[in-house]
């Protein structure tokens, strides 16, 4: 499969845009993270990473690209002792983890309606 796609990217100025919009392609049907609140949710077998195999997962970046990544630093740094408890109850956490998430997908949507809109294009104009 890598050889066809390196193939069909060719060596032109827009092979490493055809790059990328042909690989998200192929990755786009693999499942999307969700973010949620542990207290809310029971079943623990949804804490599972499906990837790396551990039961219990929590996934962050620097705090100053997602308010999601804040939360989970302030989450983390409030159980280590780091800093006192944030004064939010779990439902209050929940219902913020869901709008990122509705934000997320819609952010995701848009990727995918452009990438759609760009390999429309690269398929018309390639002979």
């Amino acid at each position: 499969l890598q050889k066809s796609l390196s193939e069909t990217f060719g060596a032109d100025k827009y092979s490493r845009a055809r790059k990328e919009v042909l690989t998200y392609m192929f990755s786009r049907p693999m499942q999307m993270a969700l973010y949620f609140c542990t207290g809310v949710l029971e079943d623990e077998t949804l804490f599972h990473h499906y990837a790396l195999n551990v039961p219990f997962y929590t996934h962050f970046t620097s705090p100053i690209r997602r308010y999601a990544d804040i939360v989970v630093h302030r989450l983390l740094s409030a159980s280590l002792s780091a800093r006192s408890p944030i004064k939010m109850e779990k439902e209050a956490i929940q219902k913020q983890a869901d709008h990122c998430n509705d934000r997320k997908m819609a952010s995701k949507r848009v990727q995918e309606l452009s990438a759609d809109l760009f390999f429309s294009i690269f398929v018309r104009v390639r002979p």
